[in-house]
């Protein structure tokens, strides 16, 4: 009888050039999902990334620390156990501008793809 579970043990570790951690546990690059991304992040102090327009849904939960959110003309902080639900094709830029790291889970539907982020430059 095949196994009707999956025990993710060794996430993929994304590489990043910002200091942030990206341990993927599901996903495209851990075992090609392509309907959903599961992935456990650390965003060091004073982290930001450009705004993007994603093709995907993206809930995210702050385990530890906060985590700031431009959404369109929306300024959102979230803190430990809080979350957010973003709506894809919603313009929106993550960042940390705070003193401390922010230890969060974020899972897209469909998966997180670089082709379908759309980062701006």
């Amino acid at each position: 009888m095949a196994k009707k579970y999956i025990l993710q043990k060794t996430p993929f570790i994304v590489p990043t050039e910002d200091g942030k951690y990206i341990g993927e546990h599901f996903g495209r690059a851990t075992d090609g999902n392509k309907e959903l991304s599961i992935a456990h992040m650390v965003a060091p102090p004073g982290w930001s990334e450009p705004f993007q327009t994603p093709e995907f849904d993206e809930y995210t939960l702050v385990i530890k620390g906060k985590k700031q959110f431009v959404i369109e003309e929306d300024t959102i902080i979230l803190e430990a156990g809080q979350s957010i639900r973003i709506e894809k094709n919603t313009r929106i830029q993550y960042s940390n501008p705070f003193e401390e790291p922010c230890e969060y889970i974020a899972v897209c539907l469909p998966a997180f793809s670089p082709e379908t982020v759309h980062r701006e430059d």
